[in-house]
């Protein structure tokens, strides 16, 4: 295989449960794949989560918020199996709002209709999206420990009364897949790397320091397309001294890889 024909190789690096949608979504825009997590999933119930679903039950709720269609299964493992249609009625009755495509998709799986999404995929566009009709409303969310605090204090800021419940959190693999991982990245063996979460951006580069290759990996960093799928990835990025190269407008996995192959073609 001549090499000008090699396909570019990209570090995938989402939680295990996304890794074979994933390969084969980056294999469809012609890229070959090192998937490695280095994020993972882990369920949590915090003190507020009996007041949510209870909320949402007595139709309590004016609005509720999912984030991710992960809070939407971890809401629901949580719920006793003999209430979830009870629990979906109960959505059906108030406003929900799902923050992107991915997530509506997951609701309307599970037969909850959803009102709507902003046009910005972010905390930042729910707010915007928000704003102008929730003063005065309750608001209920469940989401990761890591979601960003705007959503929380810019819809109390636009008046909303608004109650949070963390169902899960985000933990940092470490061992021999993430080891290879910094390795082959050293090897330059990666054109692109995908950086999904702020979450992961700091776990792949606490991989590298933990193996004393935080400078080198900024430099291998610095020589390949660096694709971050928002704006708060990018800057997390921009903290650990990385220029990040493509960041989609629509904040999906599938935009990203799209960006991604279009800046390749482009250079």
């Amino acid at each position: 295989m001549d090499a000008t024909d090699r396909k570019p190789v990209i570090a995938i690096m989402r939680p295990q449960g996304y890794v074979s949608g994933s390969r084969k979504l980056a294999e469809s825009f012609g890229f070959d794949v090192v998937a490695v997590p280095m994020i993972e999933l882990e369920a949590m119930k915090d003190e507020y989560f009996d007041e949510f679903t209870e909320n949402v039950f007595s139709r309590r709720s004016d609005y509720v918020i999912f984030t991710s269609a992960n809070g939407i299964d971890f809401t629901l493992d949580k719920i006793p199996e003999d209430r979830r249609d009870e629990f979906i009625e109960a959505l059906n009755e108030t406003k929900v709002i799902a923050i992107g495509p991915t997530t509506r998709k997951q609701l309307e799986k599970l037969g909850v209709d959803v009102l709507g999404m902003p046009g910005v995929y972010s905390s930042e566009g729910l707010v915007e999206y928000l704003c102008p009709d929730v003063k005065g409303k309750n608001i209920d969310t469940a989401r990761s420990a890591y979601g960003s605090t705007l959503l929380i204090t810019g819809l109390r800021d636009c008046g909303a009364n608004v109650l949070e419940t963390k169902v899960y959190t985000l933990t940092m693999p470490k061992g021999p897949l993430q080891e290879e991982l910094i390795t082959r990245s050293l090897n330059r063996e990666i054109d692109v790397f995908a950086f999904t979460s702020s979450m992961m951006v700091r776990s792949f580069f606490d991989q590298a320091a933990s193996m004393g290759a935080g400078e080198e990996i900024r430099k291998v960093l610095a020589d390949s397309l660096v694709a971050a799928i928002g704006i708060p990835t990018a800057n997390t990025l921009k903290e650990h001294g990385v220029e990040v190269n493509v960041t989609p407008d629509e904040y999906t996995f599938k935009e990203i890889l799209r960006v991604a192959k279009e800046a390749l073609e482009n250079n």
